[in-house]
């Protein structure tokens, strides 16, 4: 089965960090672009991070340069975000996906179901 699942989402506090995990199943994700979206509420999704099939180019959203990083792990077929110093816009739900476009914008093709993460005092 053909599936991508997204973990480490919660209530954290402005400042601080989370590290979001997206394990795929039933295909290499090594293959693929790959990118983490998000969606706030009342908002439209949008392309936090994009990364390349061979690493060789990265995109982050302007609003979250300098503190988002999306890596690859090849030998457990899995992507992470490392987000540090977290505002409350951050605040949505975090999707990961394989991408047909490593932007600018993002252009995703499949989604996993999704992780949430709210910033708040």
């Amino acid at each position: 089965q053909v599936q991508l699942v997204e973990s480490g989402g919660g209530l954290v506090q402005p400042g601080g960090s989370l590290r979001l995990s997206c394990a795929a199943s039933g295909f290499r994700l090594n293959d693929y672009a790959i990118g983490w979206f998000r969606q706030a509420p009342g908002k439209e999704r949008e392309g936090v991070s994009c990364k390349s099939s061979d690493d060789g180019y990265t995109y982050y959203a302007d609003s979250v340069k300098g503190r988002f990083t999306i890596s690859r792990d090849r030998a457990k077929n899995m992507i992470t975000l490392q987000m540090n110093n977290l505002e409350p816009e951050d605040t949505g739900v975090y999707y990961c996906a394989t991408v047909i476009r490593t932007g600018p914008p993002c252009k995703a093709d499949y989604w996993g179901q999704g992780t949430q993460v709210s910033v708040s005092s």
